[in-house]
């Protein structure tokens, strides 16, 4: 059995659209997709204006 969670196109279109909700239309530099896993780049963040405390990767508030 594999320790990676089954991608799930509902959870990633949830995520899509809380982003979308907060800070207007994704655009493409905005994130990637790894696996199941929505990333979020330093852009997006950097657009989004403060950090949210989540450990993000690209992270450029810490």
């Amino acid at each position: 059995m594999s320790d990676t969670p089954e991608f799930n196109r509902e959870e990633e279109q949830i995520q899509i659209t809380a982003a979308e909700a907060e800070n207007g239309p994704l655009r493409p530099e905005d994130f990637y997709m790894e696996g199941p896993y929505m990333v979020f780049t330093a852009a997006y963040h950097l657009r989004r204006g403060y950090c949210c405390n989540s450990s993000c990767r690209h992270c450029p508030y810490k």
